[in-house]
């Protein structure tokens, strides 16, 4: 496995920090349609001696997932950002299928230990959502149907899996986050262990990936032995690992430092080894620290090295003695 993380912002500071901490790679957002662009972002993360080795994030899909795109403008720029991932040999891009939104949150200030603050969801609060990693001001009032999102993810894969094949880049799902059933008119698909099965099945392809992403799976109220053979069904077609922990239900939860949860973390890395995954784990949402309360709540950096820390614990002491 390979230690990774988003850095935010992606500053000399940051990247220094990260290496510091034995990070060895870097996932980064949607750096926009031009080649140059990437390779920028590969170049600034390399001086560091850090790989560029994933895009998430702010991905030009939303019609795509809704079945608007009717002239094929999205659809092109997701063939030319993994054309663009192909020839700068970045091999994940982690993409989701929420319409209308990306991840969400009722609340970004939940106390944790020590007065740390973390993100929360109430779906009785969800009147007053805010959408995180997005920057669309508003959630469209359109309403979508789970059978027509799941046409429209058909469609996509048919469209954008032989180019990924070409380029040598997977396509990795990302969890619904909260992983509900509907949010505000809009239904989701990518909710439950069996709905990943059905992904999977749509199309039986190496580029046709999953992002584990741990805490959204703990979300849709999986314990501890269901999370591990939830790996094990997923298995080689794990590509990414999204890493954090929740406490909660799907319609009520809040996210936890990675220690601090209800998971037996030690055992999901070692059950990531079984299957033989040996992709990108990076911390997900981290909890923020003294003097971070007004950055983007999440993405702080003093949690990221506390994360780093534990994961890097985590790794080392499940590794083989061979």
């Amino acid at each position: 496995m390979k230690l990774a993380s988003v850095l935010s912002p992606l500053s000399d500071t940051n990247l220094r920090l990260a290496a510091q901490c034995g990070v060895e790679g870097v996932v980064h957002r949607y750096p926009g349609p031009e080649l140059e662009n990437l390779l920028e972002v590969k170049k600034k993360v390399a001086a560091h001696g850090l790989r560029l080795l994933g895009i998430e994030g702010f991905l030009p899909i939303e019609k795509i997932k809704t079945g608007s795109d009717s002239n094929g403008e999205e659809l092109e720029l997701m063939r030319q950002l993994v054309t663009n991932m192909g020839k700068a040999e970045v091999p994940v891009l982690c993409y989701n299928f929420m319409a209308g939104t990306d991840w969400v949150r009722t609340r970004l200030d939940v106390p944790e230990r020590g007065g740390a603050q973390v993100t929360a969801f109430r779906l009785v609060d969800a009147e007053k959502a805010v959408s995180l990693n997005d920057d669309r001001e508003a959630i469209p009032e359109q309403v979508i149907n789970a059978e027509e999102l799941w046409e429209n993810l058909e469609t996509f894969l048919d469209e954008i899996l032989p180019v990924a094949e070409q380029a040598g880049v997977v396509l990795a799902m990302h969890p619904d986050d909260p992983p509900i059933p509907e949010f505000r008119g809009k239904e989701r698909i990518m909710n439950s262990p069996e709905n990943f099965a059905r992904l999977l099945s749509l199309r039986d392809h190496p580029a046709n990936a999953i992002c584990f992403c741990l805490g959204s799976f703990v979300a849709m109220g999986l314990g501890n032995e269901e999370i591990q053979q939830t790996i094990h069904s997923l298995g080689e077609r794990i590509a990414y690992v999204h890493f954090r922990d929740v406490r909660g239900t799907p319609e009520d939860f809040a996210e936890t430092f990675h220690d601090n949860g209800p998971t037996d973390m030690p055992a999901v890395v070692q059950t990531l080894r079984e299957v033989g995954f040996e992709g990108p784990v990076r911390p997900d949402h981290v909890p923020q620290h003294e003097g971070e309360f007004e950055l983007e709540p999440g993405y702080t950096m003093l949690g990221r090295l506390f994360a780093f820390g534990y994961i890097r614990g985590l790794l080392d002491g499940t590794a083989s003695s061979d």
